[in-house]
């Protein structure tokens, strides 16, 4: 399903601010490359990551899911002058890939981990300003419970692909990935200590504020 009119996307597009070529880079390279090229955040999302970034002027972000970097960078831009990206991949082949990028950039502020993410996170001794999180959607729920203590009042939570690919919109959900991500959805609905919209852009991104 398109949940975004591609006439509507092309033109959203069009009148945004385009890619760096180091991003342009990543996305030709993703999509000529990889089975799963679907997974990259891409222009229009990216440069909403970006921007987002840039209002907060975050000390300290959390990304869950680096798949080939795109993301990372886009949020990097946004980080006050002493801040560090923390980005973590369960795929060494992505995590090899997002690496040679960030060297490309000479990126020292996102520190990329490679392993579980839920094992990750309990290892960083951090406070949050902004998370994002794009990995395995079974798993959305945990990885919010895990990071939600650590967010600083008042930060922010992002989180990818909740629409996921049109399904939770059906009337009845199959799949275990949506099925997921739907009770992801209802959770944060019911929930009194965050503020949260949720916005049809791309596949879905929840913008949740910790109360």
């Amino acid at each position: 399903m398109d949940i975004v009119n591609p006439a509507a996307q092309a033109y959203a597009e069009k009148y945004s601010s385009g890619e760096d070529d180091l991003l342009k880079e990543i996305s030709e390279h993703t999509l000529a490359n990889h089975s799963k090229a679907h997974m990259l955040s891409g222009h229009l999302q990216g440069k909403f990551l970006e921007m987002i970034s840039y209002m907060i002027r975050p000390s300290r972000i959390l990304e869950i899911g680096t798949f080939t970097g795109y993301s990372a960078l886009c949020l990097e831009k946004g980080l006050a002058a002493d801040g560090t990206l923390h980005t973590i991949e369960i795929r060494e082949d992505d995590a090899a890939t997002a690496g040679l990028f960030f060297q490309k950039k000479d990126v020292k502020r996102i520190l990329l981990h490679v392993g579980e993410a839920l094992n990750i996170i309990g290892q960083l001794e951090e406070t949050w300003d902004l998370v994002f999180i794009d990995a395995d959607k079974v798993s959305y729920s945990l990885y919010f419970k895990s990071v939600l203590p650590k967010v600083r009042a008042g930060g922010f939570i992002l989180v990818d692909n909740v629409l996921f690919h049109g399904q939770v919109l059906e009337a009845e959900i199959r799949g275990k990935n949506a099925k997921a991500i739907h009770e992801f959805n209802d959770m944060i609905a019911a929930r009194t200590d965050v503020e949260k919209v949720l916005l049809p852009l791309r596949d879905g991104l929840y913008l949740i504020r910790k109360l």
